[in-house]
């Protein structure tokens, strides 16, 4: 609501891929392969194939639909508000505008709000794939060796249990 569209963009393939700002910034048109998402994280070198189905592909469309709208052509997924390819400084410049707007119509939250990094979309798409689909899915989507690597530093929520009675 308070973000720029090129922000927006960002959250969400950031969110819905559960990538590193680093890897969202550097996604381009030809990283989709026969419906899928090709991505080879650039701190791990771990390599994923991401299904463009549901959101993502909704997202997908949205930013094909929002590139079509400018002169210049490029093939990063993730463009600024000229249609260049969007840069970390950039990305950065928006997030603070969107946020001090945020909590500026929101005073209540404007500390937690004031708060927020990018890199946090990373752990709640941690958590919420693990809610839906189990700590394992979660790993694959960060791209982990391990399980443990995901549960020790991503998933902050806890599990669901259910009461004794």
């Amino acid at each position: 609501m308070h973000g720029s569209a090129p922000l927006r963009d960002a959250m969400d393939l950031a969110y819905l891929t559960g990538q590193r700002p680093a890897d969202a910034l550097r996604m381009t048109e030809q990283d989709i392969i026969d419906g899928h998402l090709i991505i080879t994280q650039e701190k791990t070198k771990q390599p994923l194939r991401i299904t463009i189905t549901g959101e993502l592909a909704k997202l997908m469309e949205r930013i094909r639909a929002r590139k079509a709208t400018h002169k210049i052509v490029t093939g990063a997924l993730l463009t600024n508000i000229h249609g260049k390819r969007l840069t970390a400084p950039a990305l950065r410049t928006h997030l603070d505008a969107a946020k001090k707007r945020a909590a500026k119509h929101v005073p209540e939250l404007a500390q937690e709000i004031l708060a927020f990094w990018f890199y946090d979309l990373r752990a709640k798409a941690a958590d919420d794939t693990s809610d839906d689909r189990g700590d394992q899915a979660a790993s694959d989507l960060l791209g982990h060796d391990s399980v443990k690597t995901t549960q020790r530093h991503y998933l902050r929520r806890g599990k669901i249990v259910a009461p004794t009675k």
